[in-house]
Formats: structure tokens, sequence, C-alpha cells
């Protein structure tokens, strides 16, 4: 989470309570780790509902962020270790405060070992799990892919986490499988089509994130409110004696944090403490919820979605400009499937893996659950009136996939969502009420394509 500038109150843009259902259930716990949550599969597979009679798979596809993985860097971690060195020396260190810095260092050590934005343990078994699972869901359709001679192709951003998700994940499917190596092509790289909020087609947007005045303001009047600096004061209240944490109020140590920033760094870290769990000294993962209340860390990852939600996601209803990007991947889903149709592919597969500055914006353009509802003019985005949650829709690991199956001329395709079976957009008509099966003409003529 990036640090805010505080500006003043924007009137009704000003929250002052907790987010609701800030209580500590398993929803809601899922829901303070944003999209740090590690992935948990959204349906079970016996569930899956069944190809109508006389289709079969002929065709996969999916857009896939990378699996679990360290912080991207040491900041949060020196930002915390300077201020409780300071309180060491001075003596203002909880009981529960003294373990949290050895925690601290053991984590970072942890995530440098790794290597900073890297693949955990945790990460490549996400992958892994997932793959096998798609393999399973269309046992045929792999069958078919290796007996035809068809390709499976795989594309990433070309970031490391994004190269290596491709990786992990395409040796576990012909692990399970091992008639699919030859079907398996040398991976390429397409940041344009999975890096693009920072390739050309991102331009605009980087423009916009960087000078627009009303994100600025909006997101600033959400950070600094005094329900940030209560929560603040108690996330650090459980380290430093409170003579300490009001030096941090008071502006002492501004240059390392204030007590916003330092909160946040101290969430931050229980954040992504999930994901290292395989790292943890015992396997078993690492004690950092011990170190925030429930309520403060549902208080900072509403904070933290606030800022996706406004940055990447649905956004201001008056503006598309953080999605309208995503059209190049959403045109990539369509084009493979219709090459296929066509006769043009001799592909059985595509494999895509990205980041969530691409899932969350495509999640935005296709109108997905929980990406349906953009902040109108003069109300904020809060979880009271708004569904959107970073750990639903782009958590480690999180994916979109595409079944696509034919009798003779007709083609059906079925989306999952993190493994979910779920409706397209709801002037998307399915070939029945309540089927998840939907024509390609349909789907072709509810997106404007045709």
């Amino acid at each position: 989470m990036k640090r805010v500038t505080p500006v003043l109150a924007l009137g009704a843009l000003l929250l002052t309570a907790l987010p609701a259902h800030a209580t500590d259930n398993g929803r809601t716990h899922r829901d303070s780790y944003g999209t740090k949550a590690v992935y948990t599969p959204g349906q079970n597979p016996r569930t899956y509902q069944q190809a109508p009679a006389g289709y079969t798979a002929v065709f996969t596809e999916n857009v896939s962020r990378h699996g679990s993985r360290s912080a991207t860097d040491g900041e949060d971690g020196d930002t915390v270790l300077a201020l409780w060195n300071q309180a060491e020396t001075d003596g203002q260190l909880t009981r529960l405060g003294k373990e949290f810095g050895p925690d601290v260092q053991a984590l970072e050590a942890a995530m440098s070992t790794v290597g900073y934005g890297n693949l955990s343990g945790r990460g490549k078994d996400e992958l892994r799990a997932t793959a096998v699972r798609l393999e399973k869901r269309l046992p045929s359709l792999f069958s078919s892919i290796a007996e035809n001679g068809e390709k499976i192709d795989v594309v990433s951003s070309g970031q490391g986490r994004a190269v290596d998700s491709g990786t992990v994940f395409s040796t576990a499917l012909t692990d399970a499988d091992p008639a699919l190596k030859a079907s398996l092509g040398t991976a390429r790289v397409d940041k344009d089509l999975l890096y693009f909020h920072k390739s050309a087609g991102g331009a605009d947007y980087q423009k916009w994130l960087a000078s627009d005045e009303r994100l600025a303001s909006t997101l600033a009047a959400i950070t600094d409110q005094p329900a940030s600096h209560r929560a603040a004061a108690r996330v650090l209240g459980k380290i430093f004696k409170p003579a300490f944490v009001q030096r941090v109020v008071d502006g002492e140590f501004s240059a390392t944090a204030s007590d916003i920033t330092a909160a946040q760094a101290v969430f931050n870290l229980y954040a992504i403490a999930p994901a290292m769990s395989e790292e943890s000294p015992n396997g078993r993962g690492w004690d950092f919820d011990r170190y925030i209340a429930p309520r403060d860390a549902a208080w900072f990852g509403y904070l933290g979605d606030a800022e996706d939600f406004y940055e990447k996601g649905p956004s201001f209803s008056d503006s598309d400009i953080t999605y309208k990007m995503a059209d190049v991947l959403l045109d990539d889903l369509f084009k493979q499937v219709e090459a296929k149709r066509d006769g043009t592919s001799t592909l059985g597969a595509e494999l895509r893996f990205t980041h969530a500055e691409e899932i969350i914006p495509l999640a935005a353009l296709m109108r997905l659950p929980g990406s349906e509802k953009p902040a109108t003019p003069g109300r904020t985005y809060t979880y009271a009136d708004n569904p959107w949650r970073g750990a639903e829709v782009a958590s480690l690991a999180s994916n979109i996939q595409w079944d696509v199956f034919r009798k003779g001329d007709d083609y059906l395709v079925r989306m999952l969502y993190n493994e979910k079976e779920i409706a397209f957009k709801a002037d998307c008509h399915p070939i029945k009420k309540n089927s998840k099966f939907y024509d390609l003409n349909e789907l072709e003529h509810c997106f404007g394509r045709d």
C-alpha cells in the first residue's frame, strides 16, 4: 500500500466507522488480506455442470495471476524495524513487542532467501494444484491434444514470478499427463497482452494514475481520517508502550513513518505472511495475527481494497480509464476461441500468466461478480454498499478460465472464475435458464463482436 499525503476531509467522502462486516468471521478474516489473500478454489469440481449431450471439449484457456509470493521489497520491514530498534533502545517495547522484531527479521530473511517478489513454496503449490484440477476437469480434451498433436501455448508478462508461474503450471500439467510433453511449446512473453498497465496500451492510464486530482484526493480522504488514526494507535500499541506510540503520533519519527504508515507496514507484513507459510521456521506458518486485532486488520484491509478499487477496478462511474485497456486481453480470449471454431488454430490450450494489475481491470471490463459496481459521484467506495473485495476479485493465483465444447458446427463456452462456474454478464443469455454454458455466437453478440 503506497503512502498517501493527508488532505482536508472531503465532506461526504469521509468515513468514520469500521467497514461493514468487520467482525472476526471467516469471510472477513480472508477479506482483510485483500489481494494478498492466498488462493482458494471456489467450487468443488464434483458439482460442475455437465456439458449438454453430444458436446465434446475441444479447447481451454486461462488468464491466471501468479501464485503466492514474497513481498516485492523490504520497505515495510525496514520501516517497522527502524521504529522497533529505537523503542528497544528506549525501553519502550511491550512484552509482545519484544517478540515482534525477531519475527520481522525472520520473515524478512525468508523473503530475501526466496527473492523479493518471487514465488514462494505455497505459490508453487497453488499453481501445481490448479493445473492438476484442470487436467482432471477435461481429461478427454488433454487426451485428444496428445493424440492429435495439438499444441499448448504458455505465455506470460515476462516478469519473473509470472514466467515462473507458467513453468510450474505447465510442468504440473505434463506431470499429470506425460503424453502432453510433446504438445508443450516454448514459453513466450507478451508484455502488451499481459502487462498492459505498463505497456504502450496503458499510457493514458499511467498518466491518469500519476496526475488525477480526484483520485489522489479521494484516496487521501479515505486514508487520513479519525478511524485510521485510532486503528493505527491500537496496532502500534500492541508493540510499543503508550509513550512511544504518542511520539510516533506526534511526528517525532516522521522521516521514518507516520502513525498510519507505520501501522500499514505492520499490516502489510501480516498480510504477506500466509503466502510465505512454507518458509516459516516450522513450515506451518507465521504467527503475525497476534500483532494486529481482527477489527484493525479489517480496517487496513479495507484501506488497501479502496486503493485497488479506485486505481485498478471499477473506480469512478463516469470513467473507464482503469479497465478499458484490458480489452486487449478480452479480445485475445475471444480470438483464441474463434480461431478454434474457424479451423485456423492448432492449439488445444492457451495458458496465460499475469498480475493483479491485469486481473482486476479484466474483471471490471467483463463485469464479473463483485466487479460490476463502480463508485457513483459523491459516494465513496465502502464495504457497506459495494461488494468489491480484493481477496475475491484477485487473490494470489486467481484465474479466469474458459472451456470450449463443440457439437458439429456449434460451440459452447463455460467460464470459471477461481474455478467456480459463473455466468457471463447479465445481457448474455445462456443456452437455457440456470445453465453456465453459452453459445459462442451469443457471447460475440452480447460483447459487441458481431
